[in-house]
């Protein structure tokens, strides 16, 4: 399988493992509840660690930029589609800026 690939696919793995734990979080209740709070702190630990696998092979740069933004923009989603965020055209021209960013820092490095 191709390297590229692989690291792809880490970076896709850590932000579900980032959106999982950030779930969590909300509901450790301020880490006053130890399960979600145990999940949050291993999800996030599992996040970074398959980041820097990634990083192996991927510019550090770039691989941040598209964990971080993917990060942020899935959990917003979630946060709007599960826990009834409002949807407000500031949010959704935020996510629209977010993906434009890493968009443009992607096409910088060809």
């Amino acid at each position: 399988m191709n390297s590229n690939l692989v690291a792809w696919l880490l970076i896709a793995s850590s932000v579900v493992s980032e959106v999982v734990g950030t779930i969590a979080l909300k509901h450790s209740e301020g880490f006053a509840r130890l399960l979600p709070a145990a999940l949050a702190g291993f999800c996030y630990v599992l996040a970074v660690w398959l980041m820097s696998i990634a990083m192996k092979q991927l510019e550090m740069g770039l691989t941040y930029a598209v964990w971080a933004a993917s990060g942020t923009a899935v959990t917003a989603i979630v946060g709007m589609a599960i826990y009834g965020e409002p949807v407000t055209a500031f949010r959704l021209t935020g996510l629209g800026l977010v993906v434009g960013g890493v968009v443009v820092l992607n096409l910088g490095t060809r």
